[in-house]
């Protein structure tokens, strides 16, 4: 067969490849910026149900945004002048108990009962590589330039996180008050045979997120307080900074609060912190609280969100955590749930017809 103009189609195709290419560069340079406007409209449809319900107590919509966006603001400001200083302050006592508590890990009565503890692992090799790596930081000047770059870059890090938290608190402010402009300029895009399908299925998911996102943070805000509560109860090491962590893992769903609770016990056990009594205690603690938190109190928080399978919760989160790090796994699941709902509706439903 012969081919009819040939170099307009080579030059066609050529434009077509560099154009995707184009477009693929651009989202990989734009993957900062994009991120923080996913974040950012994840917390305006997280916070939009308690705006409509100031609206509908009769609120002008711009008055229940300043309302709820001047309470998250409080909110967050109460919780940074509140925990960062007892954090900042036991880190410190953490950092000045380094010391002792390497010399506790090589004491010999520490090295003897790992020795009689497990009698075939090499201890006496670990402990000369880890105390010779230790000494060698310390000794060497190039390890100690490049932990001074490392702590630069760890300031430049901090900076470049406190950006992006105004850049993101910005958008979710914008995208809040356009949020219902926006969602009516989407609709006008389907035809029109099936814009009020659309915007039904629309409704939905975006009530689901928002409902799901003040359900996962009240849960972390539950495990969070109750953590501090307990640890300071039974005098764990740092408890603000060990229920931060409780806080900030369950954030993450179905597998932050295990993670988080396996890292507190674990923090419990270390020498001259704490103590295996009370990292036991910790463990018990956390086995409870997670059968009260999966039968009590989740169904409870998240019964107007739509339920996810367990398997593809896991896959979801693991998934999104690869794509996006904390970010990924949070969105990850209302997306898995969007998706599920649309099957549901739509995919299945078409195929029931045919």
């Amino acid at each position: 067969m012969k081919i009819q103009n040939a170099f307009r189609i080579g030059l066609v195709g050529t434009l077509g490849v560099g154009v995707g290419l184009l477009i693929l560069t651009s989202i990989a340079t734009l993957s900062t910026i994009i991120t923080y406007i996913g974040a950012a409209l994840f917390l305006a449809l997280g916070l939009d149900p308690a705006i409509s319900w100031l609206e509908r107590r009769g609120l002008p919509r711009w008055a229940a945004i300043l309302i709820v966006m001047t309470g998250v603001g409080l909110l967050v400001a109460a919780l940074v002048l509140a925990v960062v200083p007892i954090i900042v302050d036991q880190v410190g006592q953490l950092v000045e108990e380094l010391p002792r508590i390497i010399a506790r890990v090589n004491s010999e009565d520490w090295i003897e009962a790992l020795k009689q503890q497990f009698p075939q692992v090499p201890i006496d090799e670990i402990n000369a590589q880890v105390t010779n790596g230790i000494n060698d930081f310390f000794t060497n000047p190039d390890k100690l330039s490049e932990l001074a770059g490392g702590v630069l870059q760890v300031a430049v890090a901090i900076g470049a996180g406190v950006f992006a938290v105004v850049i993101v608190f910005i958008l979710t402010l914008y995208f809040a008050a356009a949020l219902n402009t926006m969602k009516r300029a989407t609709y006008q895009l389907v035809p029109a045979s099936k814009r009020a399908r659309f915007a039904d299925l629309t409704e939905q998911i975006t009530q689901s997120v928002g409902r799901y996102v003040l359900g996962q943070v009240s849960l972390a805000a539950i495990n969070g307080v109750l953590s501090f509560v307990f640890l300071s109860i039974i005098q764990a090491p740092f408890p603000a900074v060990l229920a931060f962590l409780a806080f900030f893992f369950s954030l993450i769903p179905l597998v932050g609060t295990l993670t988080g609770s396996v890292l507190i016990v674990l923090v419990c056990l270390i020498p001259g912190l704490g103590s295996p009594l009370t990292a036991l205690v910790a463990a018990i603690y956390y086995v409870v609280y997670m059968q009260v938190e999966a039968y009590i109190l989740s169904p409870r928080v998240m019964n107007r969100a739509v339920k996810v399978p367990g398997a593809l919760v896991v896959i979801a989160a693991l998934a999104g955590g690869s794509l996006l790090g904390i970010l990924g796994a949070l969105i990850a699941i209302p997306v898995a749930a969007a998706a599920l709902l649309i099957i549901k509706q739509v995919v299945i439903p078409r195929q029931n017809e045919l």
